[in-house]
């Protein structure tokens, strides 16, 4: 055990070399965690073909919807630890840790618990096509009862990163990443599990990774105040409320995402398995789009966080550009690889001819979510690193909500572009962060 501090100041020193130092790590811990999970999707595409894919890509879907809750609480603990750090506050600290592991453990066992009973209405309810149901619903119980690990995962992630390491949360995901991909192939190709091994390859990665972070955290109890003896995971009123109020909004925040994405997969099903494989297909892409956009909000939350706290006001906006720029770099590298090698990247994930040949709607709509996702990274580090629950609340509804599923169903249904007119309609609400945080940031009043 070390008595060594973990807490990492982040309020002094150069931005740019300070946020690529804290980023990098965080987004090769994004890269693997998306690679791992991209995996599920290459492996089953492969060796089962498109009805297992359309599996995985609506059990990952579900999956992403029963976090919401460890994304929102932990996004939140993180931001309160990281202000708590800028403010020298150690008391802080220790109650926001002790309301995170006892409310977020205790959500993931009830959430686990109902959405298992409701299995079969869940798949019912989003027109699951009759080829891929018996594979879907055993992807989707598997990852049930694997939500504990992933739950567990983000409180200790949270607490690491509040505390300014993106290091070891990177060590933790690698572990399980490789351990994913080995097992993917051993389940699939060799033991012929088929969707269900995916799944099971999956949780036995996320368990692995929640249990090393967990044993590395309690190792170094002390340089953090927090013993983890029965009576600290006491839930204190001030703490637990601190998080609720910041909580709850970016739960619903990233719920009502999950959920538009839910409605979006349900309307896609209509057309069958082969755009339902396809929409697997779209959320993976965007999904490593995100990487660098997830990399650089955390990044620049906690920055933002531990700045505001020591009311370096100046400091803040240097940190705002700089993730923008980033991601803006980013997000023109991308969209030339998929102009120039479009095949390439769709082949990456099947071999399907009935579901390349559909390829080419996505290519527009990804190239959009490649831009919305780096404006999004800087607006989400001014937003979360500020500690405003209106706001999260405010794009939640819009863009979750009005957004997303109002310009999917307008481009789908009313103009009549179907399944094309529902992903464009899901990446251009993706700038209505960018459009809100811009505005909150033109006000000033970040700085109170």
């Amino acid at each position: 055990m070390s008595g060594k501090s973990m807490i990492r100041d982040l309020t002094d020193g150069p931005v740019m070399p300070q946020l690529v130092r804290f980023a990098f790590p965080l987004f090769l811990s994004n890269a693997l965690q998306a690679v791992y999970n991209l995996v599920d999707l290459m492996v089953v595409g492969r060796y089962i073909g498109g009805a297992g894919m359309s599996a995985v890509s609506i059990g990952g879907d579900i999956l992403h919807l029963l976090t919401f809750v460890a994304m929102g609480f932990s996004s939140a603990g993180q931001v309160i630890i990281a202000r708590a750090v800028g403010a020298g506050r150690q008391d802080e600290i220790r109650k926001t840790i002790g309301a995170l592991f006892s409310f977020l453990l205790s959500a993931a066992l009830v959430i686990g618990a109902v959405c298992f009973m409701l299995r079969h209405h869940i798949l019912r309810w989003l027109n699951t096509p009759p080829e891929s149901l018996a594979y879907s619903l055993d992807y989707t119980v598997t990852c049930i009862f694997g939500l504990v690990f992933i739950y567990g995962y983000n409180v200790v992630s949270a607490i690491l990163r509040g505390m300014g390491d993106s290091r070891r949360p990177f060590v933790f995901i690698a572990v399980a990443a490789v351990l994913n991909m080995i097992l993917d192939v051993l389940f699939v190709k060799y033991l012929g599990m088929e969707v269900f091994g995916a799944a099971l390859a999956t949780v036995i990665g996320q368990g692995t990774s929640f249990i090393a972070a967990l044993v590395y955290l309690f190792r170094r109890r002390d340089s953090f105040g927090f013993d983890f003896k029965p009576a600290s995971f006491r839930v204190e009123k001030a703490a637990f409320g601190r998080l609720v109020s910041l909580g709850i909004p970016m739960a619903i925040q990233a719920a009502a995402i999950s959920l538009s994405k839910i409605v979006l997969m349900a309307w896609i099903n209509i057309f069958g398995v082969s755009y339902s494989a396809l929409a697997g297909v779209f959320n993976k892409v965007n999904t490593m789009s995100a990487v660098i956009s997830q990399s650089f909000t955390t990044a620049g939350s906690s920055m933002v966080g531990q700045n505001l706290g020591a009311a370096r006001y100046k400091r803040v906006t240097h940190i705002l550009l700089t993730v923008l720029c980033f991601g803006l770099a980013f997000a023109s590298l991308a969209s030339a690889l998929m102009l120039l090698a479009p095949d390439f990247v769709y082949g990456l994930f099947t071999d399907d001819a009935e579901v390349l040949a559909l390829a080419g709607v996505l290519t527009l709509p990804i190239i959009l979510n490649f831009f919305g996702s780096a404006t999004r990274s800087a607006a989400f580090s001014l937003i979360n690193g500020s500690g405003r629950p209106g706001l999260n609340l405010a794009i939640a509804i819009i863009d979750g909500v009005f957004a997303r599923i109002g310009l999917a169903a307008l481009l789908g249904f009313s103009l009549g572009l179907s399944c094309r007119g529902f992903w464009l309609g899901d990446s251009l609400a993706g700038f209505m962060p960018f459009i809100i945080g811009g505005t909150y940031y033109l006000s000033g009043r970040w700085r109170k």
